[in-house]
């Protein structure tokens, strides 16, 4: 991103946001884009796409086509990997009984049932999968799970997407003679809990594979576990080794809906999974793509906003073991089923967070006005539902463009849940203030984290965290900057550009999408849309005449909102998003726009 001092583009230094417009480009990355197009035949915009998210001249063709084969470490790198999957190797092949422990988020879900997949395809004995209540359990292994665990007669113990801050249950664990692997991603301690710790963001890990979620840890395991088994001539034509390609749609459902950056290997696994998932192969998730009315090419956005959330509202607020158990189950019928009630959670969890984030958006407009010096906002009230606090804090991250925090209390303690944004690392935040006694316990990564604190220290933990995230960002841009790739017309959005384009995403966290300008268009027309009626639909035309039509989601009470209702024939420079949709089974260029500003003469 360029700094706030960079001239601003067609000269926005205040849109209707209240955002700078800068260039993503310096005068470095100019230089790049133009060897881009000159080295490759690229169009100017295609080229400034790439540039912008790193691509250089020799690295923008293997950017377009990621290759799981160049990009996939080997997993022995990660601290601890040997030591894991000779622990998992021996348990299969003297057939002891494994217990997986898993978050109840999708990572968690996907992460369970990919590990319970593979070992039950190694002939292991099909293993114990629990995944915890959020509001009985909370996050992450507890005495009385692995209690109950090791009386069922487990030997193994694997947490996935949880465990690197959990000593006091892993202590038990190791007291009751249960062996202990964790596959994690999570912000680490220094002193880590007394069992064997795979996390690429241990402390003492230098494999560079941070960015992994845990389902992409999980998934190193396996390459290695396979490798391991291959060597202790496990694998036979009456066992064949299973395929580990297969896997890449949970893979892929992990790492954006737990918002991985999308860079480097993540990026090639989410290609890769959307492929393997667009052949419908696994049932459970066949099943809940016909739940959600899925149909057409898969994107990113259908991971994170219509499949992810749907696995999600079981461990929010109902059966938390629904999302794993729904991905490796093979009758129709019986998967059918549970999508269908997941389907209906979710609508359910739907509506009690609008009812939730009025009353959040108002506390947090309230923290606003008496204060100016706000880097994390932190809202709270007694029984705020656990699952829905984290969706909350979302969605007011997204509102105000400040990292926040929702908790919801019972009793003398409250759980709670934060978003972040780039620049600033929440789970290490979290970490320290658990080690400050400001939070009882807690950790996260760097865009998203939990805590529980006690009711009496929500103000200490709002000050700690404001402090925090302010020494973070000390030196940051203050303006609240919106970089533009490139400008185009109505004209010029082009269905065949858009398509070429695309492949240099998926977009996302850490590759963010490419956000254009059209200069000196009017708006055409504007209605209200949406079940909620909360969203703009409105036609732009270009001052050749050529028109695009575009939507603004929740416009409606934003000053975006009024001026497209009541702009029309009023010009504009319109920041948009421009993608390739589909509609009836044909593409189409969507559009959505992001941000608005008069157009000076």
């Amino acid at each position: 991103m360029r700094s706030e001092q960079a001239e601003a583009f067609l000269g926005v230094e205040n849109s209707l946001l209240g955002k700078r417009w800068v260039p993503r480009l310096d005068k470095a990355g100019e230089a790049r884009a133009e060897a881009i197009a000159q080295a490759h035949g690229f169009e100017d915009v295609l080229a400034r796409v790439l540039a912008g998210r790193g691509a250089t001249g020799e690295t923008a063709a293997a950017w377009l086509d990621p290759k799981l084969r160049d990009l996939t470490p080997d997993p022995s790198t990660l601290v601890e990997m040997d030591r894991a999957v000779a622990r998992l190797a021996d348990a299969i092949l003297r057939g002891e009984q494994i217990a997986i422990f898993g978050d109840y988020d999708v990572d968690g879900a996907c992460s369970s049932a990919l590990l319970a997949e593979f070992l039950t395809a190694a002939g292991a004995p099909p293993p114990f999968v629990h995944i915890p209540d959020r509001i009985l359990e909370g996050y992450g292994p507890n005495i009385d799970a692995i209690r109950e665990l090791r009386a069922r007669g487990a030997q193994l113990l694997v947490t996935v997407d949880c465990g690197t801050t959990s000593h006091e249950a892993l202590a038990e664990a190791a007291a009751l003679g249960l062996d202990a692997v964790v596959f994690d991603h999570h912000q680490a301690p220094e002193e880590l809990p007394t069992a064997c710790i795979v996390n690429p963001n241990r402390q003492d890990d230098l494999s560079g594979q941070g960015a992994l979620c845990a389902a992409g840890v999980v998934f190193l395991a396996l390459v290695a576990l396979n490798r391991e088994l291959r060597r202790r001539d496990h694998w036979s034509a009456a066992r064949p080794a299973p395929e580990i390609l297969a896997g890449l749609d949970l893979v892929a459902l992990a790492t954006v809906a737990d918002v991985a950056a999308l860079r480097g290997l993540n990026r090639a696994f989410v290609l890769q999974g959307l492929a393997v998932m667009q052949g419908r192969r696994r049932t459970g998730l066949a099943a809940l793509m016909e739940a959600a009315r899925l149909d057409g090419p898969l994107k990113p956005y259908h991971l994170g906003f219509v499949l992810g959330p749907r696995i999600n509202a079981g461990g929010r607020i109902g059966d938390a073991s629904l999302g794993s158990r729904l991905l490796t189950m093979t009758d129709p019928a019986e998967a059918a089923s549970i999508a269908l009630t997941l389907d209906r959670l979710n609508a359910e969890r739907q509506a009690l967070e609008k009812t939730l984030l009025e009353t959040a958006t108002a506390e947090a407009e309230e923290a606003l006005r008496r204060s100016n010096r706000i880097s994390c906002l932190v809202v709270g009230g007694d029984d705020w539902h656990p699952g829905i606090v984290g969706l909350i804090a979302s969605r007011l991250k997204e509102r105000f463009n400040i990292p926040s925090f929702a908790f919801g209390f019972k009793g003398e303690n409250g759980t709670g849940s934060g978003r972040g944004l780039s620049g600033a690392n929440l789970g290490l935040a979290v970490r320290n203030a658990v080690d400050a006694g400001v939070a009882i316990k807690g950790g996260g990564h760097a865009m998203a984290a939990g805590a529980t604190i006690a009711r009496a220290r929500l103000d200490a933990f709002r000050v700690f965290m404001n402090d925090a995230i302010e020494a973070q960002l000390a030196g940051a841009p203050t303006a609240d900057i919106l970089p533009i790739d490139a400008s185009l017309t109505a004209r010029g959005a082009r269905l065949e550009l858009l398509q070429r384009v695309e492949k240099a995403g998926p977009y996302g966290q850490g590759n963010a999408d490419p956000v254009y300008v059209l200069p000196g268009h009017s708006v055409a027309g504007a209605t209200v849309v949406g079940a909620d009626r909360s969203h703009i639909r409105a036609r732009l035309r270009s001052g050749d005449g050529a028109q695009i039509e575009a939507i603004c989601f929740r416009a409606l009470a934003s000053p975006l909102g009024e001026a497209l209702l009541n702009g029309r024939g009023d010009t504009f420079h319109i920041a948009v998003r421009l993608s390739v949709g589909a509609f009836r089974g044909r593409e189409k260029v969507d559009a959505q726009i992001v941000d608005l500003a008069h157009a000076r003469a």
